[in-house]
């Protein structure tokens, strides 16, 4: 034992010989602790691990810092299938001791080995997905995960005694009993193994309790009485040589009640018997046809799932081959590169084929590439103030014969190819007004006082606003 002050081994005097400190109360609580862990360490050798983890939790109590007793504690907890808290007090153990201590080797036995880091890992899914079950009543479900979940954990007690529960809620007490023997025989001193085997032990001593009363030695003084195989013989004590018709009649009495005790005790034991073999296939079949139906369920939800995706996966295919998807604007974007490259002067072609482009985002068809966006910005650039003329002039022409239909959407395209062009951002405006759209009008009207203020054409924008008047 150390002091706790200089760190210096403590003697048997009250005090530290080095730092003069009282460790008179300090030794009593490092006393008091390993008390405990050696209870503990007794109790867990006679299998008491209930009882072991108790008194190893309050040698804990009275000194964190004991590095035996959170290691003995650990090795409890993974004996009983607690993987997760034996690695919780492991960790901390080495946390508090990180050389020369036994808790590595426990961590390493686990963190190292694969196969048991999934094993354990799926010993807690299905528990959880029992408990899960339970929860919503799917007890038959619950059943199964459970002896899944023992399959992988056989020492997991907690799986035991609920699976045992479900036992008992489908009255089926020998069942549970054979799991709440195998908690004892894991655990001793469980307290809830031993209250639920007091409730099966209740429930099946009608069946096991009632055993044969022994025979009565019937003491009489004319007859005796003696078994000889299956059948027993009354024979006279006075029996007497001249009266040789009475012994045959006892001798065929005798004969008679040994076949009688033959049909009613010997043949319903038989028959029990075989009726509880038919009862133990039945069983198995049983959960065959559970097993069967619970992995028939599962497969029918990934095979939803499956559908689900695939159908999923077909939308987002035909979104791409579609004749509105991606593709139709990578396809247009293409040509427009091969009109401009092939005909340089021809750029109403081109523009065409930016036009489909500019539909096609209308239409939300997704984000497109960095690839996309940039050749389709440089060929705005190139043929953009071109295309603005040319789509300037045409709507120009049509505005001035009056012919209003056909030169918004020029005027549309032209500010839109050169947004620095105003002429046909006001033009556009009055087009609107003359076709009778005031609310197109006042819009565009806006627009062009914002881009192009202190213009004439803003002047006569302005002009135009008050004549139309507030909007209704």
């Amino acid at each position: 034992m150390i002091c706790y002050q200089c760190g210096c081994s403590l003697s048997e005097h009250d005090f530290c010989t080095n730092c003069g400190a009282d460790v008179a109360l300090y030794k009593k609580i490092i006393y008091i602790s390993n008390r405990f862990y050696n209870e503990g360490l007794e109790r867990a050798n006679v299998r008491d691990l209930t009882g072991a983890i108790t008194s190893l939790r309050q040698s804990l109590k009275f000194n964190k810092n004991n590095v035996e007793a959170r290691n003995l504690l650990g090795l409890v907890y993974f004996e009983t299938g607690e993987v997760v808290a034996a690695l919780s007090e492991w960790v901390i153990s080495k946390n508090l001791r990180p050389k020369k201590n036994i808790a590595d080797d426990y961590i390493d036995m686990i963190q190292t080995n694969q196969n048991r880091l999934d094993t354990i890992n799926q010993t807690i899914k299905k528990y959880n997905q029992a408990l899960t079950y339970c929860n919503q009543d799917s007890l038959d479900l619950a059943v199964i995960q459970l002896k899944k979940v023992l399959s992988l954990n056989p020492r997991f007690i907690r799986a035991h005694q609920l699976l045992a529960l479900l036992y008992i809620n489908n009255e089926e007490w020998e069942k549970a009993k054979r799991e709440l023997t195998k908690c004892r025989e894991i655990d001793t001193n469980n307290t809830a193994t031993q209250r639920y085997l007091k409730e099966v032990d209740e429930m099946l001593l009608p069946e096991e309790g009632v055993k044969q009363t022994p025979r009565r030695k019937q003491k009489s003084d004319d007859v005796v009485k003696y078994q000889s195989g299956n059948e027993t013989i009354i024979q006279p004590v006075n029996i007497r040589d001249g009266k040789g018709v009475t012994s045959l009649l006892n001798l065929g009495i005798g004969v008679i009640i040994g076949i009688a005790i033959a049909i009613f005790l010997i043949l319903p034991a038989r028959i029990q018997a075989s009726r509880a073999d038919i009862d133990e296939d039945l069983r198995k079949v049983g959960e065959q046809l559970d097993t069967k139906t619970a992995t028939i369920d599962e497969l029918q939800q990934q095979i939803n799932e499956l559908t689900k995706n695939n159908g999923d996966l077909q939308q987002d295919l035909e979104a791409y081959l579609g004749t509105d998807g991606k593709l139709r604007s990578v396809e247009s974007l293409l040509k427009a590169a091969d009109a401009y490259l092939t005909n340089p002067e021809e750029v109403t072609v081109v523009a065409d084929y930016l036009e489909e482009i500019v539909q096609d985002e209308n239409e939300d068809t997704g984000d497109n590439s960095e690839s996309f966006e940039s050749l389709y910005n440089t060929l705005l650039a190139l043929v953009g103030p071109s295309v603005a003329q040319a789509y300037y002039d045409d709507g120009y022409e049509a505005y001035r014969q009056e012919n209003y239909a056909d030169a918004i959407p020029n005027l549309e395209k032209a500010f839109r190819y050169d947004a620095t062009n105003g002429d046909a951002l006001y033009n556009l405006a009055n087009s609107y007004y003359r076709t009778g759209d005031e609310e197109k009008a006042r819009t565009t009207y806006r627009q062009v006082i914002e881009l192009f203020p202190g213009t004439e054409k803003a002047s006569k924008s302005e002009g135009f606003l008050e004549e139309m008047g507030t909007e209704d």
